[in-house]
């Protein structure tokens, strides 16, 4: 290597380190946000979850998460052979102990801690669908099993040259041919719209059906317990976020720029077009909506944020900040518990995300130059969002039935009633010796 391949390496391998702590910051941040939207008596359980995440698909990810997301002997374009680098076997350093390298040119062991991050969020987002009714023990199985059988797959799917990948063997290769093993129309999901938000609000759609409402749902507003909480939960996610989309580039480069500027641009426009609804349509624009709506236009920018530009960014974010806003209005509509409104902020501002950068994609879009390429781009995009969908559902049905049928999702009535956190937990997160709490 050149002295400048050295430093170009040396600087790529900081900034993924960089990214990859930005994204573990993620999961504490969801915690606070999630945390704060809930009442008072559930706060530690609701919390605790995604650090329950945390603990089980970081472990689970070095054993074979690693192998079955990025592993070369693919089973159908489907996942990866979990054994091939199970335990991160073959993955860090060579014969000669030397530190492999990886696809873009720095150590393969950063791109193993930076894709681990994205596998514990995804999980962990789905917990908001489930708030204050399920037993801990069980939401623990579930991650591990959910992270598995999903999260994995998909990420193989996508990122790990399967089916939902440019390569030849994907399904947009299939529709619209390829040249030299790459896709003639590959699909763009820059940093985890179909990975990431669309599962993650499938598998929350399909919960809240499966495990049922709280008993009080529609019975009383339960109010978040805690606004400044959720507002600093939001912060540290749109912060985290950085290292999500930046890092998405994979070196410290003008990519990695364009990232953040898009990721900046397009929440800030959605969290205006969420309090622009709230305003019209409730008369005040609240704090909780402008929380809501950073995290939204935070899901809907991750699959465009490389292939965008600020004005484009700015009209993805602001349409996704609007539908966002309808959508978590769906659960009362069709009558599931969608707590802590995963579905409309992830589903919905996921699918968005996903199928308008097909639409607005820097001259390769349906709007923006790209003709009848730009079509054909477009129908790509919703059929990666359309399989990620059924994908996600169809698995997550199954683990939930399952478990469901063996140890069971709920917690008795009267220990929901009374507050999940001192009969999950055997804790308060606040002095409860004064009046009864909610």
């Amino acid at each position: 290597m050149t002295a400048d391949q050295i430093a170009a390496a040396s600087g790529n391998s900081a900034w993924m380190l960089i990214s990859a702590s930005l994204v573990l910051l993620m999961t504490p941040a969801l915690a606070f946000f999630y945390g704060g939207m809930s009442r008072q008596k559930s706060v530690l359980n609701m919390m605790m979850m995604s650090f329950g995440s945390l603990g089980v698909v970081t472990v689970i990810y070095v054993l074979w998460g690693w192998s079955m997301s990025y592993g070369t002997e693919t089973i159908g374009g489907v996942f990866a052979n979990p054994f091939q680098f199970f335990g991160l076997k073959d993955s860090i350093v060579d014969a000669d102990g030397n530190y492999i390298e990886g696809i873009s040119g720095y150590a393969n062991i950063i791109d193993v801690g930076f894709q681990l991050t994205f596998a514990v969020i995804s999980t962990a987002l789905i917990s908001g669908a489930l708030a204050e009714r399920v037993k801990f023990s069980t939401w623990l199985v579930f991650s591990g099993a959910w992270a598995t059988l999903v999260y994995f797959p998909l990420a193989h799917m996508v990122w790990g040259g399967g089916i939902l990948s440019h390569f030849e063997s994907g399904f947009a290769s299939w529709m619209f041919g390829s040249t030299d093993g790459v896709s003639n129309i590959s699909p763009i999901d820059f940093a985890g719209g179909t990975v990431v938000h669309i599962s993650a609000g499938s598998a929350a759609l399909v919960l809240a059906f499966i495990v049922g409402k709280r008993r009080n749902f529609g019975k009383s507003f339960a109010r978040p317990h805690n606004l400044p909480m959720v507002m600093l939960g939001a912060a540290l996610l749109w912060f985290g976020w950085f290292g999500f989309n930046g890092g998405s580039a994979f070196g410290a480069n003008g990519v990695a720029g364009l990232a953040w500027l898009n990721t900046t641009v397009a929440t800030a426009a959605a969290m205006l077009g969420w309090l622009a609804v709230e305003k019209l349509r409730d008369g005040h624009a609240t704090s909780l909506g402008a929380a809501s709506g950073v995290v939204a236009g935070l899901v809907a920018i991750t699959p465009a944020a490389g292939a965008l530009n600020p004005l484009t960014s700015i009209i993805l974010g602001v349409i996704g900040g609007i539908l966002a806003c309808l959508g978590v209005g769906l659960k009362y509509r069709f009558g599931f518990d969608d707590s802590l409104d995963v579905v409309g902020v992830h589903l919905v501002a996921g699918l968005w995300g996903t199928v308008g950068v097909g639409l607005l994609a820097t001259d390769i879009g349906l709007f923006t130059g790209g003709g009848s390429e730009g079509f054909k781009l477009f129908i790509v995009q919703i059929v990666i969002a359309l399989v990620a969908v059924v994908f996600s559902g169809a698995l997550t049905a199954i683990i939930a039935l399952v478990l469901k049928a063996t140890i069971g999702w709920r917690v008795d009535d009267d220990k929901e009633l009374q507050g999940i956190d001192t009969h999950e937990h055997g804790e308060s997160a606040y002095d409860t010796t004064g009046p009864e709490i909610r």
